[in-house]
């Protein structure tokens, strides 16, 4: 589990293949947690295992699961991600519950600033994940627990603050871009639920 803030950003430093497995190195870039081997990263917001490290790398696995559902396998050498490690019983819940579970990826209609707006992020997302998006409700993108501003016909509106632009890679994205895409876990729980219950009286 993790929560959507951003610990830092890494840098894509190989990609090999090898059979049905993807195996994608990433540049700490200083960054100062150490995990275990075995321990889960989320790489912009996908949730993957520490296979290999070092003091100045980490190592992880792909297979097709991850890779048709992500972004990850698009993703080129110097490549920037965003890092976030396990949330543990005593972090701080500053986002918003976050599986790292990615269930499809978005395109960016445009990523801008408004004068009379702010910064706006637009993304066109599927039918399968829009009926969980709601105005203020949560979604993660890129693994960032941000705020929707806006929905309509399968597009969401985000609004983004000075320092998440500074602190995560949503700045580098540009129109056509695909991001990952979670929804509020609280969200698909409930429309789970309510789609379960049989109607009353029934």
């Amino acid at each position: 589990m993790f929560t959507g803030l951003i610990q830092h950003m890494g840098t894509i430093s190989s990609r090999s293949e090898d059979g049905t497995v993807i195996r994608l190195i990433v540049e700490k870039n200083g960054w100062g947690h150490d995990p275990e081997r075995g321990d889960s990263i989320a790489i912009n917001g996908c949730c993957l295992t520490v296979v290999e490290k070092t003091s100045d790398h980490l190592e992880f696995d792909m297979v097709r699961t991850t890779t048709d559902t992500t972004t990850l396998a698009s993703l080129g050498v110097g490549t920037q991600v965003n890092l976030e490690h396990a949330a543990t019983p005593a972090t701080l819940l500053g986002g918003h519950l976050v599986q790292g579970h990615v269930e499809s990826t978005g395109t960016v209609v445009h990523n801008r600033d408004f004068q009379d707006r702010g910064w706006i992020l637009k993304i066109k997302t599927d039918e399968t994940l829009s009926r969980f998006l709601i105005k203020k409700g949560s979604i993660t993108v890129d693994g960032v627990s941000l705020t929707i501003a806006e929905t309509m016909d399968q597009m969401l509106e985000i609004a983004l603050i000075p320092e998440t632009l500074e602190r995560t890679t949503l700045s580098e994205r540009q129109e056509g871009d695909l991001v990952n895409l979670e929804a509020d876990c609280l969200a698909k729980m409930v429309s789970a639920l309510l789609e379960r219950t049989p109607p009353a009286g029934g």
